[in-house]
């Protein structure tokens, strides 16, 4: 590329920034339909790759022809997942902005991790997706249930009947795509909803696409007829223009098109027949090219670069389809004379990273005296035998040590198709890739593990990765209960009620959509004294703080438990941290009442809401709780047949009087923060007026719940949730939409934002 000019993206004084922000005039530039678009490489069989030249008339057409195939319009979001060297970005790119659709660009880690691209697609409301085979089946092997709304465009390598169905009952449509580079992104395309001509392992690749040509010809270039298998070429506007300063390659593989005058043919290498429908099979290559992952490989490129280390004389490199059934690269080497065969994978890995893409570096590495030969001297594929374990890049092997990485080498070696593996092994020079990191996540999922796709690429050794994974799920603190550990946003944090029972949390969580690990906080141990809520909030923000270091933080709490909730953004803002989101689920601020005695609580708390208690009994324990201790006052309901106390009951009464004196004596104060208060908009149907003081005051629902007494009343979102104080929590449906609030909350809260009192 000499003499092509560098511009820095990130420079302060950009190289555009004196460019009109208007599109430019293509009649006024000259631009016509035989200009280029874009070059993009392929894989060489030489060891240099090939720019394919593509003009904007075969993009156009492709993307006019895509638009009209799927239906897509300014309604749809279009899902971002491919490298921009793989050229089917060009329809996740150019497509949206030729259509007024929405593009999400999704990053690495959501690309290779299943469950963050399934919490993503969910979170963006994806209608679109383009992904390879393996990808879908990695989505549908980690646990996504399907979008219903979503459609799936499928390519890059042949698409399993049996996937395709599993596939096109999870989405709205699913469409099989196939076509070289050579052509412009898709050159042909199936609809799964169309029955099979026949049955088949694989799906058909269908018809071509508008303005598209296909032939089936034989070795002379004449048509096969219907059934026969014959090589594959393809006419029309997407054939690009040939290969960048390749006259000879571009002559070879870019012809004359016998059949249309002024047409010109690729000649795409690939196997193919028609079916009695007129649909196309593909049934493979005519030559050594190869995909791994959904790329175009030629085994000769990689070849090219083994054979220029000093410790190789000859090299082959084949796909071999054994290991955890996922076809991989294995480097056939005949080595040197200076070679040391313990080193030799471990080095020629090492040798290949530096010059070659991941996709391109062999798995295994297998050294040979002398590559087979037929007896007409060609190499013999069939004699060339299996990897051992020995042909991976392994480290001296140590045997795995404790119970973590045990369970890790039995799942490395079960995925990676090895007999063992050692505490030292690197996962990715055993061959490990992206799509293996993926199924790794969900196996560990499954078995437990907080392990995402981050923890593995920054830790692929096995001991540094079960360190890791130990670190995790270490429980911090007794008693915290991790609802949910998978999500790439910061965690949401639920306190306790005002009875200390946070198990509120696991159901409603069950129904909420948040892309972030849920955690349930117990309060800390009240022992034999009490603590103020300020206390209390500094011990369950320590809590948080091991969970989770770094800012921001989002708490929500229930009833009177909120208030803890605020009480711990209290402390939060006193030290200049964060807090993104504030919660408050039906929670009133606390009224500044007269001081009560620990039976009147108790009364208030256990007997004012039971509905099974009549009035003459109440007002008979109303009279002896002005009088009596806790204890008295329980055993006069056991004698009137108010209750029946268990023996832990006296525990939790006890905690929930320490829980009640801490609220009663806290001064709410008024902080530079949003809340959202989720209300009950519905009061009980068993309320009594006058059972307590506040009773009647009660009967005012009150949206704000008296927070705009110390908070600006704009720093309060007051939504209403269908039922009353407990059925608003208890009643499923009431708890569906609860928890769709407070998700829809979360997601459209991602930075914090302060309002002065």
């Amino acid at each position: 590329l000499a003499g092509v000019g560098l511009v820095e993206l990130e420079a302060q004084s950009p190289a555009w920034a004196g460019q009109p922000s208007s599109d430019p005039d293509a009649r006024a530039l000259g631009l016509g339909p035989h200009h280029l678009a874009y070059v993009i490489y392929t894989s060489g069989s030489t060891g240099t790759p090939k720019g394919v030249m593509v003009e904007h008339r075969g993009v156009v057409n492709f993307l006019s022809a895509f638009s009209e195939i799927s239906s897509i319009s300014d309604r749809d979001t279009f899902l971002a997942l491919t490298t921009i060297s793989f050229d089917i970005a060009g329809l996740e790119l150019f497509l949206p902005l030729s259509t007024g659709a929405a593009v999400a660009l999704a990053s690495r880690k959501d690309a290779i991790d299943a469950m963050a691209l399934r919490h993503y697609i969910a979170h963006h409301n994806i209608s679109f997706m383009q992904a390879t085979p393996a990808m879908w089946r990695l989505l549908l092997d980690g646990g996504w249930q399907g979008t219903p709304a979503l459609n799936a465009v499928c390519g890059g390598e042949a698409l399993p009947a049996t996937l395709s169905l599993r596939l096109n009952e999870a989405v709205n449509s699913v469409k099989n795509f196939y076509g070289p580079t050579e052509t412009t992104i898709w050159s042909s395309f199936f609809p799964i909803d169309t029955p099979f001509g026949v049955p088949h392992q694989d799906v058909p690749i269908g018809r071509p696409i508008a303005n598209t040509r296909v032939y089936v010809l034989d070795g002379h270039g004449e048509p096969v007829p219907f059934g026969v298998v014959g090589e594959l070429y393809i006419g029309g506007a997407g054939v690009a223009r040939g290969y960048l300063n390749r006259p000879e390659l571009t002559a070879e593989r870019f012809i004359a098109s016998p059949f249309v005058e002024g047409d010109r043919l690729y000649r795409t290498g690939d196997l193919a027949r028609y079916l009695p429908d007129g649909n196309l099979e593909f049934l493979g290559r005519t030559d050594e090219q190869v995909k791994v992952r959904g790329f175009r490989i030629e085994p000769g490129e990689v070849a090219a670069h083994l054979c220029g280390h000093a410790w190789v004389r000859e090299a082959v490199v084949v796909a071999r389809e054994e290991r955890a059934g996922e076809p991989q690269l294995v480097a056939y080497v005949v080595a040197a004379e200076e070679a040391q065969e313990a080193q030799l994978a471990a080095t020629l890995r090492a040798h290949l990273v530096g010059q070659l893409p991941d996709y391109m570096v062999p798995a295994a590495f297998v050294p040979l005296a002398e590559l087979p030969l037929t007896v007409n001297g060609k190499l013999d594929r069939k004699a060339l035998p299996a990897p051992a374990d020995d042909a991976y890049a392994r480290r001296g092997y140590e045997a795995p040590r404790g119970e973590l990485e045990t369970v890790l080498a039995q799942l490395w070696a079960e995925l990676l198709g090895l007999e063992r593996v050692g505490r030292h092994d690197h996962f990715f020079e055993l061959g490990g890739h992206s799509l293996l990191a993926v199924r790794l996540l969900s196996r560990a999922l499954d078995g437990g593990m907080k392990l995402s796709a981050i923890d593995l690429f920054e830790a692929p050794v096995l001991k540094d990765l079960a360190s890791r994974v130990e670190m995790d799920m270490d429980p911090r603190v007794s008693g915290v209960l991790p609802v949910r550990l998978a999500g790439t946003q910061p965690p949401v944090f639920f306190v306790p009620t005002g009875y200390g029972d946070f198990s509120y949390v696991s159901t409603l969580a069950k129904e909420m959509e948040v892309d972030s690990p849920i955690y349930a906080l117990p309060w800390p141990a009240f022992k034999d004294r009490s603590l103020t809520l300020e206390e209390i909030a500094t011990h369950t923000l320590l809590t948080m703080k091991k969970i989770q270091p770094r800012v921001p933080y989002r708490i929500a709490g229930y009833s009177s438990g909120a208030i803890l909730a605020y009480a711990i953004t209290q402390q939060l803002l006193r030290f200049d941290e964060t807090v993104s989101f504030l919660g408050l689920i039906d929670a009133p601020l606390p009224a500044n009442s007269p001081k009560k005695s620990d039976a009147e609580i108790i009364l208030e708390m256990v007997f004012e809401p039971l509905e099974s208690l009549d009035d003459e009994r109440f007002e008979l324990l109303q009279r002896c709780a002005r009088n009596s201790s806790v204890p008295q006052l329980l055993q006069k309901a056991q004698e009137i047949g108010a209750i029946v106390v268990g023996a832990d009951f006296y525990e939790t009464v006890e905690t929930y009087i320490h829980f009640q004196h801490a609220l009663l004596n806290y001064q709410v104060p008024s902080l530079q923060v949003e809340i959202h208060q989720f209300y009950a908009s519905e009061l009980p149907e068993n309320f009594r007026a006058g059972r307590t003081p506040d009773a009647t005051e009660a009967k005012k629902i009150a949206p704000m719940h008296g927070w705009d007494r110390v908070l600006n009343p704009e720093a309060i979102h007051a939504i209403p949730i269908p039922g009353d104080h407990v059925t608003m929590m208890a009643v499923p449906e009431n708890r569906r939409i609860l928890a769709r609030a407070l998700s829809l909350c979360l997601s459209s809260t991602p930075h914090p934002r302060t309002i002065g009192p």
